[in-house]
């Protein structure tokens, strides 16, 4: 293996740990999100309510209004009607009264549709209050254990930082440039071992000529079809994998 290659496994390791933890960190953000969402959602659902029942509120006055209004009338040409001799006016003054029971009547009939719809309403607007409230108190216990979740995510995560720093110090800065470059592209391992005439990154067959240069570890591989770097892992490292014994078997059949 390229010696330069050692510093930068490690640090690969770390890397992969900060990556894991990343992903776990936006899951629990998300899953915070989403409760501060549904509470939020809730909330306008709620403000969105009361303005229509302030509106609902208001036209019921006006009608109320109206409607005395139109009871103030009909009273009026009731007391003139009293006082007319002329059966012309008298009529005239009759069917003026009708007309205004008639709108009366007609009002009162759609106050009564508004006071059902605020009735309907208003048991809507409880509703919603009382969901947003079990909410609020059902996701408290949830959004504190999220959030101490992610404060030792974050503090994992200094401490997988700081321990990247001391080594990347060591590292060839040439090699390390390289694989930070490699890494922000596949946010993946971009180290990884020939196994099997194979790279164990993308799982392509190498060719023979390939896999020797890695073995010499003269100098940086990269795979011709996923660009990964590769490197030769050592006999020593090899026979504590699994894969050890598939090799060993086909060399006693071969035998």
């Amino acid at each position: 293996m390229l010696k330069a290659l050692k510093v930068i496994l490690e640090i690969q390791e770390l890397d992969m740990k900060m990556i894991r933890l990343m992903d776990l960190k936006r899951k629990r953000q998300a899953e915070l999100d989403d409760i501060t969402s549904i509470k939020k959602d809730l909330s306008h659902q709620v403000m969105l309510k009361e303005g229509e029942i302030i509106e609902l509120k208001k036209n019921i006055r006006v009608g109320e209004g109206e409607i005395e209004e139109i009871k103030a009338k009909i009273k009026d040409l009731e007391s003139k009607q009293n006082v007319i001799k002329k059966v012309e006016e008298f009529n005239a003054l009759s069917h003026e009264i009708s007309s205004a029971e008639r709108e009366r009547v007609a009002k009162e009939r759609r106050m009564s549709d508004l006071y059902d719809n605020l009735a309907n309403e208003e048991d809507i607007l409880k509703n919603l209050k009382e969901s947003l409230t079990a909410t609020q108190e059902n996701s408290q216990v949830i959004e504190e254990e999220i959030i101490d979740n992610i404060s030792l995510i974050n503090a994992e995560g200094r401490e997988i930082k700081e321990a990247r720093d001391k080594l990347a110090v060591k590292a060839d800065p040439e090699v390390m440039s390289v694989y930070e470059r490699l890494l922000r592209n596949k946010k993946d391992r971009v180290v990884v071992s020939v196994e099997n005439r194979c790279c164990s990154g993308c799982h392509i067959t190498l060719t023979a000529q390939h896999e020797n240069v890695v073995r010499k570890g003269e100098k940086l591989v990269f795979c011709e079809h996923c660009s990964r770097i590769h490197y030769w892992q050592e006999s020593k490292v090899i026979e504590e994998t699994t894969v050890a014994p598939k090799r060993r078997r086909r060399r006693s059949a071969s035998a």
